[in-house]
């Protein structure tokens, strides 16, 4: 028997070959910027991206929709830098407006921070929108957009973004141990011209511009996550064989199938997002009949089938919102009617009401008609 495994006895993966998966995303997000492969999970380049450009003369605006967007403004001031939150309802999205009027107030503003799909709560936010604001006004323009890649657009040149960070575990459909950060002419500018920015770090983006990018991306600064990397390769080549057009459609109809199916289902179930078009595509959140608790229904429902993509809310949340989580390979017809299926029987259980096959009939046309 051969003692060789797939996993373990690999050829070393090459610098030209990371350069070509680092080219691949860019095509994905259709930007002309520097695209970076970061060799761990999202929050790396999130926190080294904010680190790199923030500082105790930076004034930020820190657009809080989820518990991520509170995060980056902890970041923020850890960095030294005046933080303005624009906070709204977790059930809503922000406005262009309502970023207008911030940046109006406060003039001083050079840094924006926004969130474009929270999936922990399941809205997204206007970016091309708040992108003409933030230009307009002259900011840099931060974007966590980790959840809302391969859901919905992103494109990070036509919405003025200058940081761009995604990962691919969710809507794409990919590892997690790897992630990506576009990175615009102005961006570096900033990071050069700050002394806070991380340097011989592992949080550090300007390592990886003067050792990587302006070296002509000839040498890796480190031995890469090959795994990972091998993974998101896979992964690409697999959205660009069904056409990102495609892959987002498909998040469209999971979406629109779960909250007409979630409407028409009965017992009390809604939908947490009040309005359809704040909804995000790559998940979507449901809040909890009154008298029951979200963490019981989805132990219920997981009971019917345990592979089934959803969870109880965070924290707090656990107790009254439900997010289904049709993302990747889950956004499907199929993973639709399990759900709604299995909530149905959860809800049955606590003695509510339920209409399950008027769910199924209402996921169905709502899927279709997008």
């Amino acid at each position: 028997m051969s003692d060789h495994h797939p996993f373990l006895d690999l050829a070393p993966l090459s610098a030209a070959r990371f350069a070509a998966i680092e080219d691949r995303v860019a095509r994905l997000l259709d930007t002309r910027q520097d695209v970076v492969i970061t060799q761990g999970e999202a929050l790396l380049p999130l926190e080294g991206a904010i680190r790199a450009t923030a500082g105790p003369g930076t004034t930020a605006l820190n657009v809080i929709t989820g518990p991520y967007g509170q995060t980056f403004g902890d970041w923020l001031r850890d960095c030294g830098a005046r933080v303005h939150d624009l906070a709204v309802p977790f059930h809503s999205a922000v406005t262009a407006e309502q970023i207008g009027e911030a940046l109006a107030e406060h003039p001083e503003i050079d840094f924006v921070s926004l969130v474009h799909a929270e999936a922990a709560t399941g809205n997204t936010n206007p970016v091309a929108r708040i992108g003409e604001v933030v230009r307009a006004h002259g900011a840099l323009f931060s974007l966590d957009a980790v959840a809302s890649v391969g859901a919905e657009p992103v494109l990070p040149d036509a919405w003025g973004v200058d940081l761009c960070v995604i990962g691919a575990q969710k809507a794409m459909g990919g590892p997690a141990g790897v992630s990506a950060v576009s990175v615009s002419e102005r961006a570096w500018k900033r990071m050069e011209a700050n002394p806070n920015a991380p340097r011989r770090s592992y949080l550090s983006l300007l390592d990886w511009k003067a050792r990587w990018v302006d070296a002509g991306r000839t040498a890796l600064l480190h031995a890469p996550a090959q795994l990972e990397m091998l993974a998101l390769e896979a992964c690409v080549e697999r959205i660009e064989r069904e056409g990102l057009d495609t892959v987002m459609a498909r998040h469209r109809a999971a979406a629109a199938g779960t909250r007409a199916g979630a409407l028409a289902l009965g017992g009390g179930l809604e939908p947490y997002v009040h309005a359809a078009a704040d909804a995000a595509p790559v998940a979507t959140t449901l809040r909890a009949p009154a008298g029951t608790v979200a963490s019981d229904l989805v132990a219920r429902a997981l009971a019917v089938d345990p592979a089934l993509p959803l969870a109880a809310g965070g924290g707090p949340l656990a107790k009254e919102m439900i997010r289904v989580n049709h993302y990747g390979r889950d956004a499907t017809p199929g993973v639709v009617r399990g759900c709604l299926t299995a909530l149905g029987t959860a809800l049955a259980e606590t003695g509510l009401d339920v209409e399950v096959a008027a769910a199924l009939g209402a996921a169905e046309r709502a899927s279709t008609a997008v």
